[in-house]
């Protein structure tokens, strides 16, 4: 079994600061991704921010337009985390973040989509 688990969010005035951050937990033989994705009242769920973990292309980010140059993904991969730094927020940031990572439980076979709980995120005066 694996379970992803989220901290950090809350509520922030515009132009503030939060850390997210998601620790993943259980059989775990590899981890090839992480990431944060986004889901706000009335809309679909959109990607935010990935990491690879993997060795041999650790350290690859990406982000969606709407955060690049404001919010910084990382990870500790002793820890199975992730982070989200999320600097100079706004009103539209509002959502509920959830954690995904893409993990392998066996020595071989394929990777499948593990998702946290849910944070929510609230940017507001």
């Amino acid at each position: 079994q694996v379970q992803l688990v989220e901290s950090g969010g809350g509520l922030v005035q515009p132009g503030g600061s939060l850390r997210l951050s998601c620790a993943a937990s259980g059989t775990i033989r590899s981890i090839k991704a992480m990431g944060w994705y986004r889901q706000a009242p009335g809309k679909q769920l959109e990607l935010v921010a990935t990491i690879t973990i993997t060795i041999t292309s650790g350290g690859l980010t990406n982000y969606a337009d709407s955060v690049k140059g404001r919010f910084t993904i990382s990870s500790d991969n002793a820890k199975n985390t992730v982070y989200l730094q999320m600097n100079s927020l706004k009103p539209e940031d509002t959502a509920v973040y959830y954690c995904n990572a893409e993990i392998r439980r066996t020595y071989i076979g394929s990777y499948s989509d593990y998702w946290g709980q849910g944070t929510q995120v609230t940017v507001s005066s």
